[in-house]
């Protein structure tokens, strides 16, 4: 059973604290976006939930290296990750890793942009 932010309404909870996102349903999964661009997904499979995100080079080597984690396809070079469920992550390091992503993204917008929306990085 899904649990903290595998879970839906967890998910829109959380991302709802983050200036400046929005969430959409688009891939099959449910999106969420700072400024038009994406920053985690959160998708259903055969497994159970997964969560997809940006993160940096050395969080790439450490998550990937866990049970549950892997290259995100489609997302793999630019060191996006796919995490399952089952991945030894709590539900605040999860929201840590969202958070980082969402700064991650967010910092790749124009000043312009992250005044519009908000944020402050």
């Amino acid at each position: 059973m899904a649990t903290g932010i595998f879970e839906a309404k967890s998910f829109d909870r959380f991302i709802a604290t983050l200036a400046g996102t929005s969430l959409v349903d688009q891939w099959d999964s449910h999106v969420a976006k700072v400024g038009g661009k994406v920053f985690v997904l959160l998708s259903a499979n055969e497994e159970g939930a997964a969560l997809t995100f940006k993160c940096s080079e050395e969080s790439f080597e450490l998550l990937t290296s866990l049970d549950g984690v892997g290259q995100a396809p489609y997302f793999a070079k630019r060191k996006w990750v796919s995490v399952a469920e089952r991945a030894p992550l709590s539900p605040p390091e999860l929201e840590a890793y969202v958070k980082r992503s969402y700064e991650l993204v967010a910092a790749g917008l124009t000043r312009k942009a992250r005044q519009e929306l908000g944020i402050i990085i």
